[in-house]
């Protein structure tokens, strides 16, 4: 089987797998969001939270309490890491550095997963669980509850309230996350992956003078780090580590896993405001703009378009043979496209548009399908620009979901937008106009400059992957990086909130002769059409300075 037809089956495959999943997975979390009943572990957790479960919260109250969490998670791990030597199952290391722990921190809690560190030689097994690990999990919830959030804001009428933060994070956790991360755990050790205390890499002689290689509690923080859509990983090489993927099938578990709760995210939409038809646009937008980037990637990869690929016959620097040309770039489309950031391969090596692919993919704001619960907010931030604009198109106020889209909604929805771009283009700009920095590229000209952009487009997306070849552990990269995770974090986040009071506010608009019909294939490819518009004025003088301008020459 050609290199090609293999890799268009492992594409379809998941598709085909995904679409199984898609309706039951979408049912039941409009299941757990909706329903009024607690069990025994929830009750016991809202009871050590001091939380009042049955109590709704407005927008304000909702964004402070979800502000009041991360603050203390961001404390937790950065304690975590600075007493590292001091607490059990360190491994001997020593307490992490000042600045590595507050962009470590920052990273984990902003779902960002970022890693300006080796894992297995900087953090003991206590940190790496009780610190990173149950940020995967909490982070991932948080995004879940922000878009839950937002959707409850299109589903009610003259309502003051949007759900209660507490509750949305704790049935993330426990209802959803948890169960899923148990089972894939169990499917990755089949597979191969290791789940044990013992040091990384620790070597063990066994009976007979068989040598066994150990490595920690890799299992159970890899699939939560696809399903949550974390990038961390245990070990420096990420998931192209035999460890954390061990082989060709668990490289295609591991970006099901990644692709699984986004994807069924919007059919819990369509089912919570009553409209599943509006569900499936929202899904076919994710669809067509998620299927663009893993097929131009492929292309680019497979073509080999570059001087040393065509040298050697393929484009394999920086790829593990056991998962070939197409099986990297896949996972590097699905990692960009949603805010995973794993790597199993290094985006550097990649042709120069191979490489600029998975920076495309970020720069449109994870949304296809995007981050667990942030990929479907941003997608709906999205549609309602997208309706405004339509509405200037025809001279009347514009409408989504029964919701009139006045002076205050397009203000804050044009606000999350400008966000990342903000953070982006103003870090890149910074690191390269100082010739501190411009030192740790590893490589000059359009190429150096992809290496910089990358990492401030990852890190203000919370996706978390790297581009490699930039030295990012110096205090002004963890520094600023943190910054641009922070802020490209919790603003969307406010203003995504602010939004849903402001609409759950609101009465039912009947829709009329004028309505802008938003779940037809027209509506569709408005959405697709402004949002690569959007991103093409906005990066794409950048993008002509970097991948392009390499890939041209």
């Amino acid at each position: 089987m050609s290199a090609t037809a293999a890799g268009a089956l492992f594409v379809v495959s998941l598709v085909v797998a995904l679409a199984l999943v898609h309706r039951p997975l979408g049912d039941y979390m409009h299941r757990v969001y909706t329903g009024v009943r607690h069990n025994a572990a929830e009750r016991v957790l809202y009871r050590l939270l001091g939380v009042r479960a049955d109590a709704e919260q407005g927008w304000a109250v909702y964004a402070r309490s979800l502000l009041a969490f991360s603050l203390v998670s961001l404390l937790v791990v950065y304690g975590l890491q600075r007493l590292q030597d001091r607490l059990p199952l360190s491994l001997g290391m020593e307490p992490v550095t000042d600045h590595i722990a507050w962009n470590t921190a920052v990273s984990f809690v902003t779902n960002t997963n970022w890693q300006a560190y080796s894992g297995e030689s900087t953090m003991g097994h206590l940190v790496q669980m009780a610190a990173l690990a149950v940020q995967n999990f909490v982070s991932a919830s948080v995004g879940m509850a922000v878009a839950v959030a937002l959707v409850r804001g299109f589903a009610r009428r003259k309502a003051e309230t949007i759900g209660n933060f507490w509750v949305d994070l704790v049935r993330g956790c426990v209802r959803i996350l948890l169960p899923i991360a148990f089972a894939g755990a169990l499917v990755l050790v089949a597979g191969g992956l290791v789940q044990n205390f013992a040091a990384p890499h620790e070597v063990t002689t066994l009976t007979g003078g068989v040598q066994h290689i150990t490595g920690g509690p890799v299992a159970s923080q890899e699939v939560i780090k696809e399903l949550g859509t974390n990038g961390g990983g245990f070990y420096n090489a990420n998931s192209s580590h035999p460890f954390e993927n061990a082989t060709s099938w668990t490289n295609w578990f591991e970006i099901f896993l990644i692709l699984l709760i986004p994807f069924a995210l919007p059919r819990t939409f369509g089912r919570m405001v009553g409209q599943l038809r509006q569900g499936r646009a929202i899904l076919a937008v994710m669809g067509v703009l998620a299927l663009a980037g893993v097929v131009l990637t492929n292309v680019f990869e497979l073509s080999g378009d570059a001087t040393v690929p065509q040298a050697a016959g393929a484009a394999l620097e920086g790829k593990e043979l056991r998962f070939g040309v197409s099986g990297s770039a896949t996972f590097a489309a699905a990692t960009t496209l949603t805010s995973t950031g794993a790597v199993n391969s290094f985006h550097d090596s990649y042709t120069p548009l191979g490489g600029m692919m998975p920076l495309v993919n970020m720069m449109l704001g994870e949304v296809a399908p995007g981050g667990v619960g942030a990929g479907l907010y941003g997608m709906l931030v999205l549609a309602v620009i997208t309706v405004f604009v339509a509405g200037l198109m025809v001279g009347r106020t514009p409408e989504y979901l029964g919701k009139k889209i006045g002076a205050r909604e397009i203000k804050l929805a044009s606000l999350y937008f400008l966000v990342t771009p903000m953070l982006v283009l103003t870090g890149t700009a910074l690191a390269m106009g100082s010739a501190e920095q411009r030192a740790g590229m590893l490589n000059s000209g359009p190429h150096g400059l992809t290496e910089v952009l990358y990492a401030f487009t990852s890190a203000s997306n919370n996706n978390g992957s790297a581009f490699a070849g930039l030295t990012v552990s110096t205090p002004w990269y963890d520094v600023a990086l943190g910054l641009c995770m922070i802020l490209g974090r919790f603003l969307p986040i406010i203003l995504v909130l602010a939004l849903a009071g402001s609409l759950a506010r609101q009465s039912s608009v009947p829709e009329g002769a004028g309505t802008l019909p938003t779940h037809r294939p027209q509506f569709v490819g408005l959405v697709v059409g402004v949002t690569v518009v959007l991103v093409a004025l906005t990066f794409l003088p950048a993008l002509a300075l970097g991948p392009l301008a390499e890939g041209l020459s």
